[in-house]
C-alpha cells in the first residue's frame, strides 16, 4: 500500500513542517495534513527549544535533535545554530560518546554512506547511488571509528561522529547541509563487547591492518576524489598509526584534512601565539615538551615544530627543540618498535644517557628539570600526571611557562588550573580541553580558554572550499591559528588565551577569510574573489526558508 503521507514531509531538507503556507499545502496536496496555523521558522524554533530542555538527560536531548534533524532539517540547524554554545556539547563531545555506545541499539537512519571494507567493489556503487554531480559536494568526512574521542574502537557504531562533526561544520560556518557526506569505513573492530553483541550493526570480525586495509583507504580516496573533485576530505578519529600515515603519504596528491592531527595542533599554536604576546619572544625561541605522544601530540608537535621554521628555526633546529614523553618516558632512538609518528622527534639516546631515570625510564619530571621548556602540552588522558613537584620545576624553568594540559574529559586531564595557577604562583599561562570557570590567585582572576577545536575547523573547512584550495598547507592552518589568537586581547592579567565559543559563526567566517589569503599566498587557491570578506558571507548557508 502507498504512503498516505506526501513525500515532501518525509525530506527533512524540503519539509517547513507548519511553516507551509496555504499557498504551499494547496500547491504541493498538503491540504489536511497539518494544522491550520501557519507558523514562522522563529515560532517552530522556539516551541523545538522549549521541547529539548524537557528532556531529561544531555544524550535525551542528542536522540531528540537527532530525530528533529530527521524530520526538518533546517528547523533543526537554527536551533542549533541560536544555542550553539549550549548545545555543542550535546551534538558533539562529550553526549556523543554515550550516543556511540548505544548506536546499534537505537539505530535511527542518518543518510551516511557505509562503505564496508568486505566489499571494496561496492565504493563507487555506494557514491554513485547519492546522485549527486561533481560540483555538488563540498566537504566528506570520514572515520574508520578506531579512536573515538576518549572511548576508543567502536567500529560502525562510530558512524555518528561524522554526522555530528558535519553538523558542527553547518552550524558554525554555514556549510550547506545538502552539500556535505557523512562516511563510516567499516574495517571491523577489535572491541570485543561489540563483537559478542546480538544488536551490533557493523563487520563482525576483527580490524583488518596492513595491505588490505591501505587499498581500502586508497579505493575510497581515489574514488571520492574522481567523483567530487571539489571536496574537502576530513579523516576524523583513526588510530594513531594510521591517521598519521594516511595524511603524510596523501597529503600531496588529496585535498585531505585530519582535524585530530591538524586542527588540534593548530588550535594549540593559536593559544601559544596569544601566550607568546605576554612572554615575548617568537616561536623559534620555545622549547616544547608534548607528555602523550599519540596522534593529537604529535600533530602539535608538527604544527609548532612548522611555527618555528616559518619564524626563523631550520627543520632539524625545530625537531630539536621537540621533546616526547610517552608511558614509557622520554623517546629515545634505541627504543624497540619506535612507531613512525615519533621517529621524527626521538632523542638521541647518547644526548640523555646521563639523565635520572625511575624504573629504567627516564620520567616527566626529570625530562621538565633537565629541558625546562617553555611549553608544556599534556594530551596523555592520565589524571593528575601534572603532579605539583612538575608544574614547581616547570615555573622555575622559565619566567611564564605555558601549560596546556589538554586531556578531557576531567576525569583524565592532566591537571585542573584550580590547582596548577597556585603551584606554579600565578606564572603559568593556561589553557585546557574542557570547560572550566575562573581561577581568583592572590587578587588576579585568571579565565581559563577552551582548546576546542570548533574554535577552528570549520572556518577552515569554509576558507578552504572558498578559495577552492588543492591542498589544506601549514600556513592555512597556521593563518587559522593567528586569526583565532586575534579575537581575544591578552593584555589584562588573566585574561583568556583563547575565545569562547558564543560568537562561533562570527569567529568561523574571520578563520575564513584568513584561510583564504593564506592559500592564495601559498599558491594553493583556484579560486578568486574580489572581496573576500563578502565572498566567504556569500558562502555561509543561513538556516532560512528559501
Amino acid at each position: 500500500m502507498p504512503s498516505m503521507v506526501p513525500e515532501i514531509l518525509n525530506d527533512p531538507l524540503r519539509n517547513r513542517g507548519t511553516a507551509f503556507t496555504v499557498d504551499e499545502r494547496h500547491r504541493l496536496g498538503l491540504v489536511g495534513m497539518l494544522p491550520s496555523a501557519v507558523e514562522t521558522l522563529d515560532q517552530q524554533a522556539a516551541r523545538a527549544y522549549a521541547q529539548l530542555n524537557q528532556q531529561p538527560t544531555d544524550l535525551a536531548k542528542y536522540i531528540y535533535l537527532y530525530a528533529l534533524r530527521d524530520r526538518n532539517e533546517t528547523l533543526y540547524f537554527k536551533v542549533l545554530s541560536d544555542h550553539l554554545a549550549e548545545l555543542l556539547p550535546v551534538v558533539y563531545d562529550p553526549t556523543i560518546g554515550d550516543a556511540i555506545e548505544q548506536w546499534s541499539h537505537d539505530y535511527r537512519r542518518s543518510r551516511a554512506v557505509y562503505l564496508s571494507i568486505d566489499r571494496p567493489g561496492d565504493v563507487r556503487a555506494s557514491f554513485e547511488n547519492l546522485g549527486l554531480g561533481p560540483d555538488d559536494v563540498d566537504l566528506i568526512v570520514a572515520s574508520d571509528a578506531e579512536e573515538i574521542l576518549g572511548i576508543g574502537d567502536w567500529g560502525v557504531n562510530g558512524t555518528d561522529i561524522s554526522v555530528g562533526k558535519l553538523a558542527v561544520y553547518t552550524a558554525a560556518a554555514g556549510i550547506h547541509p545538502d552539500r556535505v557526506i557523512p562516511v563510516n569505513l567499516d574495517v571491523g573492530t577489535d572491541n570485543e563487547a561489540l563483537l559478542n553483541d546480538s544488536a551490533y550493526l557493523g563487520n563482525r570480525h576483527a580490524r583488518v591492518r596492513g595491505k588490505d586495509y591501505d587499498d581500502f583507504i586508497a579505493t575510497y580516496l581515489s574514488t571520492v576524489a574522481e567523483l567530487f573533485p571539489h571536496a574537502l576530505l576530513h579523516f576524523e578519529d583513526f588510530g594513531p598509526s594510521n591517521a598519521r600515515r594516511i595524511l603524510v603519504d596523501n597529503a600531496k596528491d588529496f585535498r585531505i584534512f585530519n582535524d585530530d592531527m591538524q586542527g588540534t595542533g593548530a588550535i594549540v599554536v593559536a593559544a601559544v601565539i596569544s601566550a607568546l604576546k605576554i612572554t615575548g619572544g617568537t616561536f623559534a625561541d620555545q622549547r616544547l615538551v608534548v607528555f602523550g605522544a599519540g596522534t593529537a601530540g604529535t600533530g602539535m608537535a608538527d604544527q609548532i615544530s612548522a611555527a618555528m621554521v616559518r619564524t626563523g628555526a631550520g627543520e632539524a633546529q625545530a625537531k630539536s627543540q621537540v621533546w616526547l614523553v610517552d608511558k614509557d618516558g622520554l623517546v629515545t632512538d634505541d627504543m624497540p618498535d619506535l612507531p613512525g609518528y615519533q621517529q621524527a622527534y626521538a632523542r638521541r639516546a647518547a644526548e640523555v644517557g646521563k639523565w635520572a631515570r625511575s624504573d629504567g625510564k627516564i620520567d616527566l619530571l626529570e625530562v621538565v628539570k633537565q629541558v625546562r621548556p617553555t611549553i608544556l602540552i599534556g594530551t596523555s588522558t592520565a589524571h593528575g600526571a601534572f603532579t605539583r613537584d612538575v608544574v614547581e620545576a616547570l615555573a622555575a624553568g622559565v619566567e611564564r611557562p605555558i601549560l596546556l594540559p589538554l586531556s578531557n574529559p576531567t576525569s583524565r586531564i592532566e591537571v585542573m588550573p584550580e590547582q596548577a595557577i597556585p603551584w606554579s604562583e600565578g606564572k603559568a599561562l593556561m589553557a585546557v580541553g574542557i570547560p572550566v570557570p575562573p581561577v581568583t590567585y592572590e587578587g588576579t582572576t585568571h579565565t581559563i580558554g577552551q582548546a576546542n577545536n570548533a574554535l577552528l575547523y570549520p572556518g577552515l573547512g569554509l576558507g578552504t572550499i572558498v578559495s577552492g584550495a588543492e591542498h589544506v598547507t601549514d600556513g592555512m592552518l597556521l593563518a587559522a591559528a593567528h586569526a583565532v589568537a586575534g579575537q581575544v586581547d591578552v593584555t589584562a592579567p588573566g585574561a583568556s588565551l583563547l575565545p569562547d565559543v558564543a560568537n562561533l559563526r562570527a569567529s568561523s567566517a574571520t578563520v575564513a577569510v584568513a584561510v583564504c589569503k593564506a592559500a592564495v599566498d601559498d599558491g594553493v587557491a583556484t579560486r578568486k574573489h574580489d572581496n573576500l570578506v563578502q565572498a566567504v558571507q556569500d558562502a555561509m548557508w543561513q538556516p532560512a526558508y528559501e
